[in-house]
């Protein structure tokens, strides 16, 4: 009986399905990998550009413009603001002002910033810098408002505005009590979108607390979760020049320098949810190519200065890249440029018709083959483009399971839904994009097909009644 009632309800709904429904030809576009650069958003290679800020009339417009009319290459750069002039008390109001210009002038160059103040860009810090931390302190208060008023264009900021070069050396306050202090102030006076960084790991141990930098733990503290590292030493020796020590944790402890596999070891799973980046220095066998890239990724780093150190930078100039794929026969200075980062490819799609729900099925599998994650969560969209038509489909995922480095063979399979009903033209074709939140721009994928304005092309869609 129930049977029975159940073919005389269910055949006529599929008769009418059948009948109703329109037939559909699926169009899949097949995806291969691409060595291409890509210029995106919050990686790859930055030049600094010094500002000294003094009570003087400056036209930062004009200054800016100047010193980055060369500078077309790179989406990132450092800029580095010397305060050194305001040692003995607060920044005056004219000081202000000039600092204000000069993130105004900064507006214009299509760059997002790496942002470091300090008092010293000579490596000789003693006398510049503020002999109270309270002074500090205040300058970070008094900044408040210019960094809130800039903060979409900010990427990161290095360091807490102390020590030589502002790289946390050669000061007095590099101790557990006075870092805390300063962080603490720069986390409260700057958006939470903005990321912090310091010197070295012990650092960071020392400033969070934590030992160990796992998900629950940065999770649970707003400033773990924002702070980073930056290493102006990288790859230098074995220590990093210092970054690191020679033992191992158990018998350093804690807050102290590990030896240098263990603390790589921690920036792996640090910097799967924080950014890395830096300068290499002295041509040593730790920054030949092959270790060099090793250690890259395993560290997930972002981004490098392009001018230093350049003996480094040419010896990987010199070098030949010998694998399977895309980038063998490339130069090593190439290669390094086009992983740091993340690097996004699609790696498979698949589109098909479920009929009862009477809509698409649309899969994008992604990789990350870059050094890095993708740190600030984009926007990830299908779009269904007519000739008359279009509809876009927003979904709703973290790409941040993508960390890249020594994981860069990780799959994400994203999926979405797009009703049928109510299209009204015979061919459609589909799109998939990632947008940047904060500049807007689209990340360009590292997949041989070029981009369109909805996206790269996943398929096309025809209807033949």
């Amino acid at each position: 009986m129930k049977i029975g009632l159940l073919l005389a309800i269910g055949l006529p709904c599929i008769i009418w399905i059948f009948l109703n429904v329109k037939r559909v030809k699926i169009e899949k576009t097949v995806f291969t990998e691409s060595n291409r650069e890509l210029q995106n958003p919050n990686c790859g290679f930055y030049f600094i550009y010094g500002f000294m800020i003094q009570d003087v009339e400056v036209d930062y417009a004009k200054l800016v413009k100047e010193r980055y009319q060369n500078d077309t290459e790179t989406t990132l750069t450092l800029v580095h603001i010397n305060l050194q002039n305001y040692r003995e008390g607060e920044i005056s109001q004219k000081g202000l002002a000039n600092i204000e210009e000069l993130f105004n002038a900064l507006e214009t160059i299509n760059k997002r910033l790496i942002v470091r103040f300090s008092y010293d860009w000579d490596g000789m810090v003693q006398g510049r810098e503020p002999g109270r931390i309270d002074t500090i302190l205040l300058h970070m208060q008094q900044l408040e408002e210019i960094l809130h008023r800039h903060q979409r264009q900010i990427f990161l900021m290095q360091g807490l505005f102390i020590g030589n070069w502002g790289e946390m050396n050669g000061t007095p306050y590099v101790n557990s009590k006075d870092m805390q202090r300063l962080a603490s102030q720069l986390e409260k006076i700057t958006d939470p979108s903005i990321y912090l960084s310091v010197r070295m790991p012990m650092y960071w141990r020392q400033i969070t607390r934590l030992k160990e930098p796992s998900e629950e733990n940065i999770s649970a503290s707003s400033l773990a979760g924002r702070l980073g590292l930056f290493n102006d030493g990288m790859l230098g020796s074995e220590s990093d020049y210092g970054t690191y020590g020679t033992q191992r944790a158990d018998e350093a402890g804690d807050f102290f320098p590990w030896s240098r596999e263990e603390e790589l070891a921690f920036q792996e799973k640090l910097c799967r949810r924080v950014p890395n980046g830096g300068e290499v220095i002295v041509e040593n066998v730790y920054n030949d190519f092959e270790n060099a890239r090793k250690d890259l990724a395993l560290m997930h780093v972002s981004y490098l200065n392009r001018d230093y150190d350049q003996a480094v930078l040419e010896k990987w100039e010199r070098e030949i890249v010998r694998e399977e794929g895309c980038f063998d026969g490339m130069d090593g200075l190439s290669y390094i440029q086009r992983h740091l980062g993340y690097r996004l490819l699609i790696a498979d799609t698949a589109i098909s018709r479920q009929l009862l729900q009477n809509c698409l099925f649309v899969k994008v599998t992604l990789k990350n083959v870059g050094f890095a994650p993708v740190y600030r969560e984009p926007e990830i969209r299908v779009t269904l483009c007519g000739e008359e038509e279009r509809f876009t489909y927003m979904i709703d995922k973290s790409l941040n399971q993508l960390a890249g480095g020594i994981h860069k063979e990780e799959l994400l399979t994203l999926n979405t839904r797009i009703p049928l009903k109510g299209l009204s033209e015979s061919e459609y074709a589909l799109y998939f994009s990632i947008v940047d939140p904060d500049t807007g721009k689209h990340i360009l994928l590292a997949n041989n097909q070029e981009e369109e304005p909805p996206g790269y092309l996943i398929g096309k869609v025809h209807f033949n009644g």
